[in-house]
């Protein structure tokens, strides 16, 4: 077979049986290819973890279905640590054909273990040199030392010099690689068997991504000096020159190593490392050092920018894709747009047809990519989370790690991930100590406050909450009851919304309180900023930088860092600057009239309303409730007059639908 995933898919022929119950201890049917492959067969899948919400979606979605007389072909998953499905409901077991699956039927000789920590979307790899090396029977470290090497292309034995190392952490992370700790734990090892690495904090720098930077930023201006020095004087290494690192370590690196330069540049491009100033600035910047340092301002954000835009053309990704790789341009394209508003009008405007043209192709591609694969982000594991109302489970798994932890989630309403980086930047700059740990996530379609910020504090898809769908009334309800069902009572659970501005003695007061665990915060000051947006793009980052420069952020941060709480920032969708394609003449036809998007609950309706707008979208009620149904405007345009210009939200743009996931911490410098 030339995938995994084909002694999978092979079992699911349509109209075999309406009910399939499939027993998957790995978390197989999870992955983002069978997912797409069952969908293609014309199968739906609901996961069995939850009892209520699993018979509440089943019996509304798939009874009543076939009392009507409907086929559908519908899978039930049961994540079990056996191949056991007694755990599901008599009605089921009666009524519905078993598989089983896992993960030692497929690697066979491999070590399970090792195999099962590794995540799905790297099965591939392992499966392709299963295939071509056909390694027999393989133990635990055998195994992991196969994965390390045809996986992640990384052999311990030809690592041998600092250059190696070097590259071998900068592929890593730059890519953002999710290598479970087993295979660190080998690698590490194998690696201390000699005394090469010894001044290294090898652990850190694998594991810790922001680290990893955060020591590599240190050691670029030495690198700047003994560049300078030795072109100079011919003398390499001037010890006088070394500052105190708080990042322990060697200090010279060899940034300009052919493997490592390529590396470095793209960090710099997409803000990763940030340039510095430099005695020699103006002689370095003639040289390849030059994007790491800082010259005229504005000349460097436009030969940044410059740099990113061609680095985004050549890796969009495709329609296949994995969603971590739309992750990882999302970040780069939100520094594009950072930049973009950074710079000056002259240089913003000289770059603007090549944002224009590659704007049109990145949607197009995304548009294509999420046909394909949004459905089955609904169901992915929640580690990491990849959904918003992945979210508070991802945030029990916090507390499950430390039964005394504390956890705050702060849902900034309405924060693009280009305005997140001035936010950042802001806060950075009042408080150098805070440090951020950046991911991403996935804000539902259609992106409205009411579906995807209340999906949020729900940790449930909107089709378990059609009463509320138009409302955040529930919001504080919902919170509660999600934690409550994990153990916790309601002392020890807050909620506040309508934050942004003003006192903080509410939240001082809420928090005080011992037996609090769990607090849940709305602030919605860029919500308002955009709604009221008049300036397009450019306003709208800049009123949220001189938002984010006000004391009310670094104080709130202030007050749940000082007592004890691990604080995560997101949002829960973002916006984009878009042009009128007329207003629809729709009298009491739409639910909800949104600028991006309207929904209705009579498909004819919405179809009539299509016609009309022949290149807006119908999108399937994915995840939703059956009688909400979202017709989305065009690429970049609005339900509003031809020709209007305004900032709005709830379509399917990378800047509305990839939101960021932040941990902050307070660091010791």
């Amino acid at each position: 077979m030339s995938s995994w995933r084909d002694k999978i898919l092979k079992e699911f022929t349509p109209k075999v049986s309406r009910l399939t119950l499939v027993a998957d201890p790995d978390g197989l049917l999870l992955e983002e290819g069978i997912l797409e492959g069952i969908r293609e067969r014309g199968f739906e899948l609901i996961p069995f973890e939850d009892h209520i919400a699993f018979r509440y979606a089943y019996e509304s979605q798939f009874r009543s279905r076939w009392d009507r007389g409907e086929q559908t072909d519908l899978v039930v998953v049961l994540r079990t640590q056996t191949s056991d499905l007694g755990a599901l409901p008599y009605d089921l077991l009666h009524a519905g054909r078993r598989l089983a699956f896992s993960l030692g039927e497929i690697f066979p000789n491999l070590s399970y273990p090792v195999v099962t920590a590794l995540d799905r979307g790297d099965l591939d790899a392992l499966y392709e040199a299963q295939k071509r090396h056909a390694p027999g029977q393989l133990g635990d470290n055998a195994t992991k030392e196969f994965v390390l090497r045809h996986v992640f292309e990384i052999a311990p034995e030809l690592i041998r010099q600092t250059k190696d190392l070097l590259h071998m952490l900068l592929r890593r992370h730059y890519r953002n690689q999710r290598i479970p700790k087993l295979l660190d734990e080998r690698f590490i090892q194998l690696l201390r068997q000699n005394s090469l690495f010894n001044d290294w904090p090898i652990e850190s720098l694998l594991a810790d991504r922001e680290s990893f930077f955060a020591f590599l930023q240190e050691r670029w201006p030495v690198f700047l000096a003994n560049e300078t020095a030795k072109s100079s004087t011919g003398v390499h290494d001037n010890k006088d020159l070394y500052g105190v690192m708080s990042i322990k370590g060697p200090i010279d690196l060899p940034f300009d190593h052919d493997d490592i330069r390529v590396y470095i540049d793209n960090l710099f491009v997409e803000g990763f490392l940030h340039p510095v100033s430099h005695d020699s600035a103006n002689a370095l910047s003639k040289t390849w050092m030059s994007i790491g340092i800082q010259t005229a301002p504005a000349e460097d954000k436009s030969r940044r920018l410059v740099k990113l835009i061609a680095s985004l053309k050549k890796s969009i990704p495709a329609s296949d894709a994995k969603h971590t790789e739309w992750f990882q341009f999302a970040r780069g394209w939100s520094e594009m747009l950072y930049l973009q508003n950074e710079s000056s009008d002259a240089a913003a405007g000289d770059m603007h047809e090549y944002v224009q043209s590659l704007l049109s192709e990145v949607d197009a591609g995304f548009t294509t990519w999420l046909l394909k694969r949004y459905a089955g982000l609904v169901n992915l594991p929640p580690a990491p989370p990849v959904m918003l109302h992945h979210l508070p489970r991802f945030l029990v798994r916090q507390l499950d790690d430390d039964r005394k932890a504390k956890i705050a989630l702060i849902v900034v309403d309405g924060l693009a991930m280009n305005q997140w980086l001035v936010v950042r930047s802001a806060l950075s700059s009042r408080q150098p100590a805070l440090r951020f740990r950046e991911q991403s996530v996935f804000a539902w379609i259609p992106s409205l406050t009411s579906v995807s910020r209340q999906a949020a504090f729900a940790g449930r898809a909107p089709v378990f909450f059609p009463d509320s769908i138009q409302t955040t009334d529930k919001e504080p309800a919902l919170w509660s009851q999600f934690w409550m069902d994990q153990g916790l009572t309601p002392n020890e659970v807050v909620y506040i919304k309508g934050l942004g501005g003003g006192s903080l003695e509410t939240i001082s007061e809420a928090i005080s309180h011992q037996k609090v665990r769990i607090v849940g915060l709305v602030v919605d000051k860029v919500d308002k900023i955009m709604h009221g947006m008049e300036l397009g793009a450019a306003g709208m980052h800049n009123q949220v930088g001189q938002w984010a420069k006000q004391p009310y952020l670094n104080t709130l941060l202030d007050i749940l860092l000082d007592r004890g709480f691990h604080v995560y920032l997101t949002s829960d969708h973002g916006n984009i600057e878009a042009e009128g394609c007329g207003r629809p003449s729709e009298g009491a036809m739409a639910d909800l009239r949104g600028e991006r998007v309207r929904i209705y609950s009579d498909a004819t309706l919405r179809r009539k309303m299509k016609a009309r707008f022949s290149a807006s979208l119908e999108w399937d009620p994915i995840g939703l409730p059956n009688d909400y149904l979202p017709l989305l405007a065009p690429s970049r345009r609005a339900f509003v007059n031809e020709k209007k210009r305004l900032v709005s939200h709830g379509g399917i743009s990378i800047e509305e639908l990839i939101v960021p996931l932040v941990q902050i911490e307070r660091v010791s410098l």
